[in-house]
């Protein structure tokens, strides 16, 4: 277990350095999700509508456990506009009203990106900081649920 008490700083700032990542995948997820949020059309909206809601209110959630347990280990974590928009790992989100169908897909497709940051992050923590591990392991958690609940509005079987 890693605090500030007794871990080396090689170790916090490894934790940091695997976690503040997942802390600009999450907020520029939040954020696209509201953009896909608003601007979902299609007969299956409402369902969609709702769930995007809660893909954001998820990735929201994620930023703010990921932010601070780097923060609880006594470093700062950097997640200004700026620098989610200079950092952001996901693919871009178009503009404009969409239909349920490919508004989905770009969400599922920025939902896959960043658990490819958390998945990493769980592979780094590994020989690091084993509940930094645990708090992206829960995150990885979350975000394939919300992919699988989306992804099912595109099943055609």
């Amino acid at each position: 277990m890693l605090d500030q008490t007794q871990a080396s700083a090689e170790d916090i700032n490894g934790t940091q350095q695997f976690l503040a990542p997942v802390v600009i995948a999450m907020q520029a997820l939040a954020i696209d999700g509201k953009q896909a949020h608003w601007h979902v059309r299609g007969e299956n909206f409402i369902a969609v509508h709702e769930l995007l809601d809660k893909v954001v209110k998820h990735a929201s959630k994620y930023a703010d456990l990921a932010a601070e347990r780097i923060v609880a280990l006594g470093l700062p974590v950097d997640a200004r506009l700026t620098t989610i928009a200079a950092r952001n790992p996901l693919p871009e989100m178009k503009d404009g009203f969409q239909n349920y169908g490919p508004m989905i897909q770009q969400v599922v497709a920025q939902i896959d990106a960043a658990v490819a940051v958390v998945r990493e992050a769980v592979e780094g923590l590994d020989d690091i900081d084993l509940n930094s591990q645990d708090v992206a392991i829960e995150i990885e958690r979350g975000l394939v649920e919300d992919r699988w609940f989306l992804a099912a509005h595109l099943a055609t079987d």
